[in-house]
């Protein structure tokens, strides 16, 4: 028989795990690494028939990697504790890895991202395609700071059920997240040598903006369409001003 584990990182999720691991518990395990929470995260996890692992944070893939080595099973599944694995979602991937091919390595399956009381299906936000299924082995979580993605050795398949993101609790925690978010992927960008920060800190904000709100028609989605295209704009905005601070600070000192 084949099978299958979920894995699942998590800091102070304790509002959000219970409903994840519901929608993953057709998996035959399911593994829960915790990087220290301050709530009742790990003690939910573990009512909920997770087993959890409590680890220092080392970094999205390190601790994604990390996990993913901890399991015995044939396929690994893995979601964010904001996600939610929806009925034809799971039918799709038990009936995939019970029929999967050899060369078959992986899938995609798109994520639709619930924000401002509604799900967000324009502005680039949707289908936001994710690989998040990989046989054992095959695949490895890449990248540094925030921008992580999933390494597949091999061919992918496209599921078609969704993924469900229950994202940004409200504007206040979009806001918090962005300036965790772009100080990262500032620091990544610095550590690589990036340069043109105060050219890219002028043009590419208000050309996300455009993307997002006019050319992937984020304005049919109405006042929420907005706040997600000015949001976005504003994420590439700190991204470059914390680059081009980085980089004034630096040459200062040398």
């Amino acid at each position: 028989m084949t099978t299958l584990a979920a894995l699942v990182i998590t800091f102070d999720e304790e509002d959000r795990i219970a409903d994840c691991l519901a929608s993953v518990a057709f998996a035959d395990e399911i593994l829960v690494v915790d990087s220290g929470s301050t709530d009742r995260t790990v003690a939910i996890a573990r009512a909920s028939g997770a087993r959890v692992i409590v680890r220092d944070w080392p970094g999205y893939a390190a601790q994604k990697n990390y996990a993913s080595e901890q399991v015995a099973a044939d396929w690994i599944l893995s979601v964010d504790a904001d996600e939610r694995v929806t009925p034809e979602l799971a039918r799709e991937i038990r009936a995939l890895i019970a029929a999967a091919p050899a060369t078959l390595a992986g899938a995609s399956m798109p994520r639709r991202t619930w924000y401002l009381g509604r799900w967000i299906r324009r502005g680039g936000w949707y289908p936001d395609r994710k690989i998040r299924l990989a046989r054992r082995g095959r695949g490895r979580w890449e990248g540094e700071s925030v921008h992580e993605r999933f390494v597949i050795d091999g061919t992918v398949a496209p599921l078609s059920g969704d993924l469900l993101h229950y994202t940004y609790r409200n504007i206040a925690d979009h806001l918090r997240t962005i300036d965790r978010f772009t100080t990262e992927a500032a620091r990544g960008m610095e550590a690589q040598g990036r340069t043109g920060a105060g050219f890219a800190l002028l043009v590419h904000p208000p050309l996300k903006f455009l993307k997002m709100y006019l050319l992937k028609a984020g304005f049919l989605e109405g006042l929420p369409g907005f706040i997600v295209a000015v949001l976005g704009s504003y994420y590439v905005f700190l991204k470059y001003a914390k680059l081009w601070e980085l980089q004034r600070t630096k040459g200062a000192r040398g």
